[in-house]
């Protein structure tokens, strides 16, 4: 199962080290680079509770091998990308169907992983689980510098081999196949969809649109208004996409509320912190992805000794330690960004990274434990789901949120070196997308005065970037700051055997039994 869902944790973020090389030889338009990284993690969050639904019809080990099968045709198609003024809609569509791969192989895996184990050696296995994938989302930049050096094409080819193995693996090994003849909640995966759909389409085309535009909060406001109208279809019908009802445990809701605020943080992360390394810092592909592994360090080692935590002393203290060190980590890590030196930064890399480190794998497998009476393919498709859209959102809001900032250090720089305020602000728009890697990467004409101010401030214009970041991972301080007030509110309970796990609540009507974890191995 590990070989299942690396593809999709190494695809997480190889791409952003590969952004620079794909818009320069695609010539994305407007915010088109923005989508290709966006468009994987929302067909990814909008579909994953329709992954764990097929899994527990049709049984973990068949999803999985479809989803496999999916993710890796639709990598080659990605790969292959024409160019032209077609490419930009051809890399969207393909990511997104990569997502849905996604969507449908990684909550059956991670299905099979929890069934084999009982709940007392449950956090252990999954800390590891989680610790390897961990690792794996760690090799996506190591990968994507050495293959970008080769072509950019070559980060999405990479996912063949491993996708060859899954299979045979898949079906060499005895997994047990527990299927749940019921009717698939069709409506309930539409309404999720395009819940999400919107409300992220608003937040990512917030720069272009402006956050004054009718447009702007028409979607977000529509689609979550789909989304509260899927929450009541869903406590309604006899057979929903999701069990609304386990959301009653207030633990199970906190655990989701904290893997919320920490996905924001977590995965945009890639996108932001490896661009930063390349334009502020000056590095290449490759030095910006030892960069990112300064964050893993710290992450990979908390991901251990956090499952160990959960299952002494259960999920609380875990999550309270990991979003207090995650604040201040993110928090110390932005004030240092404008020193311009990697080496000064390690130190908060690392702090940042344990800290979502303790929160992942505890807050994941207490959220399942707290959930036994529904099956283990709604819980993981919950928790999942709420982690993916919380990624996407992040990723949206602080996009928007770094061009504007861009722009604004920017303008004002040109400004005092000469050029008008309009001249300056065009001038700074421009030098924003091209930077952030969401506009069409004209920037200002390549020769006139203004070109020529431009590349004479250029070294003034890496440390307006690096300010504006300031702000993005300041905000993603903020984001685990909100997470550690949220886990006061975890109760503390712990959960060591499957009988002590909350009792299904009387006035909901009664659950499939849950598949017993099975002996073989």
């Amino acid at each position: 199962m590990l070989f299942v869902v690396a593809m999709t944790f190494i695809d997480q973020t190889i791409v952003a080290i590969a952004a620079p090389d794909i818009i320069n030889e695609l010539g994305l338009s407007s915010s088109g680079m923005q989508w290709v990284v966006n468009a994987y993690l929302l067909a990814l969050a909008a579909f994953f509770a329709l992954g764990g639904r097929l899994a527990d019809l049709f049984g973990p080990r068949r999803v999985a091998l479809v989803g496999t099968l999916v993710f890796v045709g639709s990598s080659v198609m990605c790969g292959c990308v024409p160019r032209g003024s077609f490419a930009q809609e051809w890399l969207i569509v393909f990511r997104a169907v990569q997502g849905f791969g996604a969507a449908l192989l990684f909550p059956a895996a991670l299905a099979v992983v929890v069934s084999v184990f009982p709940v007392d050696r449950r956090g252990r296995a999954l800390a590891l689980f989680f610790g390897l994938s961990g690792a794996l989302t760690a090799l996506g930049p190591l990968l994507g510098g050495w293959l970008t050096g080769w072509t950019w094409r070559a980060i999405f080819w990479v996912n063949v081999p491993v996708a060859v193995i899954a299979v045979v693996l898949t079906l060499l090994a005895r997994i047990p196949s527990v299927r749940r003849p019921e009717r698939l909640d069709v409506p309930g995966a539409l309404l999720i969809a395009v819940g999400m759909g919107l409300s992220v389409l608003g937040l990512q085309q917030a720069n272009a649109w402006g956050w004054t535009s009718v447009w702007t909060w028409g979607c977000v406001l529509g689609g979550l208004l789909v989304l509260a109208v899927f929450c009541r279809y869903e406590l309604r019908v006899t057979h929903p996409l999701i069990q609304m009802r386990v959301f009653r445990d207030r633990a199970f809701a906190v655990d989701n509320i904290v893997l919320f605020f920490a996905m924001m943080a977590f995965v945009p992360l890639f996108f932001f912190a490896s661009v930063y390394a390349q334009v502020s810092l000056g590095a290449s592909p490759n030095q910006a992805a030892l960069y990112l592994l300064y964050f893993f360090a710290g992450f990979a080692i908390a991901s251990q000794w956090g499952g160990r935590i959960l299952d002494q002393r259960g999920a609380r203290p875990a999550i309270k330690l990991g979003t207090g060190l995650g604040a201040v980590g993110f928090a110390l890590w932005a004030h240092k960004l404008t020193d311009l030196s990697m080496h000064d930064q390690w130190p908060y890399a690392a702090l940042a990274g344990a800290g979502i480190g303790f929160i992942l794998a505890p807050s994941s497998t207490d959220a399942v434990n707290r959930a036994l009476n529904a099956s283990y393919g709604e819980v993981t498709g919950i928790t999942q789901t709420i982690r993916n859209y919380a990624a996407a959102i992040g990723l949206a809001v602080y996009g928007t949120l770094l061009t504007h900032a861009t722009t604004d250090h920017v303008a004002d720089t040109l400004r005092e070196r000469g050029l008008s305020s309009g001249t300056a602000r065009d001038a700074g728009h421009s030098v924003a997308e091209a930077v952030t890697g969401h506009g069409d990467k004209r920037g200002p004409e390549s020769d006139g005065p203004v070109a020529t101010v431009v590349r004479d401030s250029m070294d003034a214009i890496r440390m307006d970037f690096a300010e504006a970041n300031q702000l993005v991972f300041y905000g993603m301080a903020l984001a685990l700051a909100l997470a550690f007030l949220c886990a006061h509110l975890h109760p503390g309970t712990r959960v060591t055997s499957e009988s002590e796990a909350s009792p299904p609540d009387e006035s909901a009507s009664p659950a499939p039994p849950t598949p017993q974890p099975s002996t073989r191995r």
